[in-house]
């Protein structure tokens, strides 16, 4: 393990600002866009599964990304390829707007998908780097408060700037443009840079730290799982689809509203502890659901529960930092990018499906009693 919890340093801050205001930027752009293109290409007159294949794109473009991390941090700068990923996800945006092509917007897709986990995995290891341990729980507090911010704004603006005519796109790709500017004028003044990686220093990650990839695999499957099944859920049980609506609003703000204190918890309390106590509060939030019968019981539980679930990847983020540095900052960021991808996905398939199988309850109980199991393996670690 390269431990760099001991090194004593001032933060770089022009380096944390400006990985902190592309990955909100990308946010709000990933929160409008994602809706935003399906809502066009069914308007359109394009079929779910086609839809679903032009999703797959971004997948698809996550993964090449981090198959090419190596090669590509070893001819370029890290900073430069965050630059140039925002740049890239710009056009990628543009043509959205130019272009009703569904090939076209297929490719598109996917180069979206290669430069959003660029900037993804490169910010967060530049945000460790740059960070002395001592404040690195409450830098990632940040962080996290502004990603979950950026998810939670983007699809605000649909209402306001409609799902025809490109503009949403149109707007957004202008947007990333002026923070790509931005983070590059911020550049001149860092002075820290992520390291190199490669693909085999990824996978040597896993077999490192499988206890910090498995939290971000819970936090990703639990995410998803509560934001993508859990309306169906409401609704299921006799809710309207407003209330359904309103809860992952719910769940959003109050998780970005918290992470800057959980980050506080981070930087004063055993990191393990505070994890262990996120994943426990999660899973008992997930048990408790299917008991409430009060609408405003159900959205505390909901909105205690978004926060605990994220509250985990902002644990995994800074006990990343605390006991990695160098190439496998890199290296763990990338397996992070691919847990959450693995999570997420399995969030998504596996509880829709429990609930076509057993009931709408089963949806909710079923990931909690996963997350009970992982508590319970969070406790076997640490007691060894």
């Amino acid at each position: 393990m390269q431990s760099s919890s001991s090194t004593v340093f001032s933060p770089d801050w022009p380096a944390i600002a400006a990985v902190i205001l592309g990955v909100t930027a990308f946010s709000v752009a990933q929160g409008l866009t994602y809706p935003l293109i399906s809502l066009t290409l069914e308007a359109r007159g394009f079929s779910p599964a086609l839809i679903g294949v032009n999703a797959l794109a971004f997948a698809a473009g996550l993964a090449a990304s981090t198959l090419l991390l190596g090669s590509l941090t070893a001819r370029w700068r890290a900073d430069r390829l965050i630059i140039a990923s925002l740049v890239g996800c710009s056009l990628c945006l543009a043509t959205f707007a130019a272009s009703s092509s569904f090939a076209v917007w297929f490719v598109a897709r996917f180069l979206l998908g290669f430069f959003a986990s660029l900037i993804f995995m490169l910010g967060e290891a530049w945000l460790n780097a740059a960070c002395p341990d001592r404040l690195r729980g409450r830098v990632s507090g940040i962080y996290g408060a502004g990603m979950c911010a950026g998810f939670a704004a983007g699809p605000l603006a649909i209402p306001l700037l409609g799902s025809e005519g490109g503009l949403g796109f149109a707007l957004t790709a202008v947007y990333l443009a002026i923070v790509a500017f931005a983070t590059a004028m911020l550049m001149f003044s860092t002075r820290t840079v992520p390291e190199p990686s490669s693909t085999g220093d990824v996978f040597r990650f896993f077999k490192a730290a499988p206890l910090l990839v498995g939290m971000v695999f819970v936090f990703g499957f639990a995410d998803i799982a509560a934001i993508s099944a859990m309306p169906v859920y409401f609704v299921k049980m006799g809710h309207t689809e407003a209330f359904a609506a309103i809860s992952v609003t719910v769940l959003a703000l109050p998780t970005a509203i918290a992470q800057p204190f959980i980050g506080l918890l981070l930087d004063k309390l055993p990191r393990e502890r505070v994890a262990l106590a996120a994943v426990s509060t999660a899973a008992a939030s997930y048990l408790a659901l299917p008991s409430m019968q009060s609408e405003i019981a159900i959205l505390s539980v909901f909105a205690l529960m978004g926060t605990a679930t994220f509250s985990l990847y902002t644990c995994a983020l800074t006990m990343l930092g605390e006991r990695y540095s160098s190439a496998m900052l890199v290296a763990g960021s990338a397996a992070f990018a691919l847990a959450y991808a693995a999570g997420s996905g399995a969030g998504s398939a596996l509880t829709g499906a429990i609930m076509e199988a057993g009931g709408p309850k089963a949806g909710p109980l079923s990931v909690g009693i996963g997350l009970t199991v992982f508590t319970a393996a969070l406790m076997i670690a640490r007691r060894r």
